[in-house]
């Protein structure tokens, strides 16, 4: 098996990708990576060795991917925008043979100290101005096309770096049967693509919401997807309309920031069939909004880096605050700190068995051990309860979990309440250190443009909605919130300091 089959059986003449105004053909992008894999095996790439791919969401992205799984390389895709140290770092772990660079990318690569590229027998170019040594991807796309390599279904396709279960970023290793097993999965769900639809794709594509459901999932289905290199809420706005876009993924943010636009038409969204939202939790006021205004019902979902990537959907059953049921051909557990299941309404960790749970960590048993058990359940740090339906709700990270005098706050469940202040456009939580009480509950907001607030009124509205010991002690007013490059929030970039 290969999973750079899935352009396999489509019509040639279906566009594919659309990337900058520019549409590609199914036809014409099978050719182009028939021949980049060609390329990569005459300059000696041979399969098992790294593939780095440091570009944004375009066409050469897709190009260099399929090219790279269909020779039996590894394929390590990586933020073209990640600042050197972190570059550098994560190239140092993974090793790779080949690097492929967009323009976006040739600066930063610069940079790099040798040591950190000292393997690197092919760098290869895009476009643009290129380094010493480098090779313009024009050439290899010259070269003689080439069959697939089949390779074992547990053979390595894709490592992402992921901090998701584990603590700091490490390389999780995903295989070939692993990614094909969970697009089966998403295929018994509701929100299944089909070959009619335009899917806007603006999620990175070095994560793996973005590879796998937005990229892996369109090109399998036989749909176009319309790559979008960064969020603009206007702009994103008037490509949907344009471009009769029908399935928009997405994070949270782009839901909350077209929710918050007051003066668009009610039919903004008419040729979307199919709204979906992952990576965090939704605020419930934007999915209100998105109802209310516009008719859209913004489905969730759940999965994470591990379970290459989707867990659970709420499409055709959207319940609010659920992430939906877990997918046919995946086990869920919810468990205690001693790993037995919990009982119904009661938080529990989540525990995730099925072929899409990925292989490990690279080069690091110690972490693999802490997060997957030997009957291959996949710990994932998240916390969650069940309904009598079998529907999820996830509660907050594990490890996110704050202690206030000996009860648990959820920092989720405090932003969900300061998230629905009318000031509010966003905020993040976090505890901090205590000399009474161990931890305090501190508060990080934006404010909404044009909006004023205060921190003792931001306070008062908490109380009128939570225990008290769930309320924030401090509240800080900021420009933004740290999030990834999946709009995820990064609670541990936000500072926090001890409350006298």
């Amino acid at each position: 098996m290969n999973l750079a089959h899935l352009l396999d059986g489509h019509d040639p003449a279906g566009i594919a990708v659309i990337s900058r105004n520019r549409a590609t053909t199914y036809g014409e992008l099978t050719d182009q990576v028939a021949r980049l894999r060609g390329g990569l095996v005459a300059a000696g790439i041979a399969p098992g060795e790294r593939v780095a791919i440091l570009c944004g969401n375009n066409r050469y992205f897709v190009v260099a991917y399929l090219a790279a799984l269909g020779a039996g390389a590894v394929a390590v895709p990586l933020n073209p925008t990640s600042p050197g140290p972190e570059l550098a770092r994560e190239l140092g772990v993974v090793t790779p043979a080949a690097v492929v660079l967009d323009p976006t990318a040739v600066a930063a690569w610069r940079q790099l100290p040798a040591g950190a590229v000292a393997g690197v027998r092919l760098t290869v170019v895009a476009e643009g101005d290129r380094p010493d040594g480098s090779v313009a991807l024009d050439e290899l796309l010259a070269a003689e096309p080439t069959p697939i390599v089949e390779v074992e279904p547990d053979t390595t396709a894709v490592m992402m770096f992921t901090s998701g279960t584990a603590g700091p970023p490490r390389a999780a290793m995903l295989t070939h049967a692993n990614l094909a097993a969970n697009l089966d999965q998403m295929d018994t769900a509701d929100d299944r693509l089909l070959p009619g639809d335009v899917v806007y794709g603006v999620l990175p594509l070095f994560h793996i919401f973005g590879l796998n459901v937005v990229l892996a999932g369109s090109l399998r289905a036989g749909a176009t997807v319309l790559l979008v290199q960064r969020f603009d809420p206007a702009t994103a706005i008037e490509s949907i309309v344009q471009r009769g876009v029908t399935v928009v993924p997405g994070a949270p943010p782009m839901w909350v920031a077209f929710s918050a636009f007051d003066d668009l038409p009610a039919d903004t969204f008419k040729t979307v069939r199919l709204a979906l939202s992952g990576a965090a939790r939704l605020p419930q006021s934007a999915a209100e909004r998105m109802q209310s205004r516009f008719g859209v019902t913004v489905y969730e979902g759940y999965g994470l880096t591990e379970a290459s990537p989707v867990v659970t959907s709420s499409a055709g059953a959207a319940r609010p605050g659920s992430v939906g049921r877990v997918l046919d051909g995946q086990e869920v557990r919810l468990v205690d700190p001693d790993g037995d299941a919990v009982l119904v309404g009661d938080a529990g960790e989540v525990w995730v068995r099925g072929a899409n749970v990925f292989a490990g960590y690279f080069d690091d048993a110690e972490a693999t051990a802490r997060v997957l058990t030997d009957d291959g359940w996949l710990r994932t740090g998240d916390l969650a309860t069940v309904d009598d339906d079998g529907y999820l709700y996830l509660v907050d990270r594990a490890k996110d979990l704050i202690i206030v005098s000996g009860f648990n706050v959820f920092p989720a469940e405090v932003e969900e309440v300061l998230g629905a202040h009318p000031a509010v456009a966003e905020v993040g939580v976090i505890g901090v250190a205590h000399p009474h009480d161990g931890e305090a509950v501190k508060a990080f907001v934006v404010l909404a443009d044009g909006a004023r607030t205060d921190e003792e009124s931001l306070i008062d509205y908490a109380h009128d909605y939570l225990a008290r010991y769930k309320c924030p002690s401090k509240v800080m007013f900021v420009d933004q919130l740290p999030r990834n490059a999946a709009g995820k929030l990064v609670r541990r970039e936000l500072t926090g300091t001890v409350l006298q």
